[in-house]
């Protein structure tokens, strides 16, 4: 068995290779990001700034829409975002990112090849996101609540569950979900009707809207959360580090897929040591460390998840065929779809009390 290295062990040979000798002169570093998303584990953060000098500084958002609108309204604050892939032609269209010199980042080299050259991250033959991690978003359950885990997406709509059934407050997340618990592609909806009707007929089961991490765990806590719509990573994390009963599950269905990227805005003042944060963020040392020990979505790099134990949930199912057979990876949305999502989905939410 793969057993995890140390960061410490990782961060030695990560300077020795010369990774941060080409960093400017130390400044602070500005990553805007998920709240507790990787980037910001107290560890990690303290072994960069030891290897590089850099002062990383966190700022947080709780959606893709407030990402772009700080990222917007404060020019040249950040150094490194990261954005949902899909998100990324947005950011682009709008001036908000700028290229990324992959020349400066070495572990891009071990990134899978469909990953980096995702149309979604590249344009005009220049990269603007670096393939970060990927994961799922589908059902995850407390299992206090099962004798025998589901299998089906059905399950959300089980009346033994009723007042114990979570979704995230996202038009956008809710609709995929609708699409694939009525057979539709969720980058071509032909049928929204059905959507609607499916998601309108969920309503009565549900006890709360989430949005945040800590809130979906806080109710599984306390016994108030039977089973919710949740992401990959996220529920690793809840089992890894915080020692709840939750077990992700991957509906017959299908899963939403999604990739992350890291990126650096447009006025950025800390170009070099963000080149240099990303690059440690892709490292093999640091995402095993952060799987193991917290528990992390999928690497986009090759070797990282290699580099896993065996019996690790990102390699044995993530990386089973037949799972991956029933991913649909989310796509950019146009504003016209969005706006219709959203119209939907604060119609939907006004039908629970």
């Amino acid at each position: 068995m793969n057993k995890p290295k140390r960061i410490a062990t990782i961060t030695a040979s990560f300077l020795t290779a010369g990774l941060l000798a080409g960093a400017v002169q130390a400044a602070d570093l500005h990553v805007l990001n998920w709240k507790g998303y990787g980037t910001d584990e107290t560890w990690a953060v303290e072994a960069f700034e030891k290897a590089s000098g850099h002062n990383v500084i966190h700022d947080y958002f709780n959606s893709e829409q407030e990402m772009l609108t700080k990222l917007r309204t404060n020019p040249g604050t950040y150094d490194v975002v990261m954005i949902n892939a899909a998100f990324t032609g947005q950011a682009l269209s709008e001036g908000l990112i700028q290229p990324v010199d992959v020349s400066k980042i070495p572990n891009v080299a071990d990134v899978a090849l469909e990953m980096a050259e995702s149309p979604m991250l590249n344009a005009d033959g220049k990269t603007y996101g670096v393939p970060w991690v990927w994961g799922l978003t589908a059902i995850a359950v407390n299992e206090n609540a099962f004798s025998q885990l589901p299998t089906s997406i059905q399950v959300m709509w089980d009346e033994k569950h009723k007042g114990k059934v979570v979704l995230r407050d996202d038009a956008l997340e809710a609709v995929q979900f609708g699409a694939i618990a009525t057979g539709q592609n969720i980058n071509d909806i032909k049928d929204l009707g059905a959507v609607r009707a499916k998601l309108a007929s969920l309503m009565p089961q549900v006890r709360a809207f989430w949005g945040s991490e800590n809130e979906w765990n806080q109710m599984v806590a306390s016994g108030q959360l039977d089973v919710g719509t949740y992401w990959s990573g996220s529920a690793s994390r809840a089992k890894t580090n915080f020692k709840l009963p939750v077990a992700f599950v991957i509906p017959e269905e299908g899963v939403v897929g999604w990739l992350d990227g890291l990126s650096i805005p447009t006025g950025a003042k800390n170009v070099e040591g963000a080149a240099a944060f990303i690059n440690y963020m892709i490292d093999p040392g640091f995402y095993v460390e952060w799987d193991t020990k917290v528990g992390a979505p999928v690497s986009a790099n090759s070797k990282a998840v290699a580099a896993l134990p065996e019996t690790a949930f990102n390699r044995t199912v993530l990386g089973d065929p037949k799972v991956a057979a029933r991913i649909q990876f989310q796509a950019p949305v146009s504003d016209a779809d969005r706006e219709k999502y959203l119209a939907l989905w604060q119609e939907l939410k006004v039908e629970v009390k």
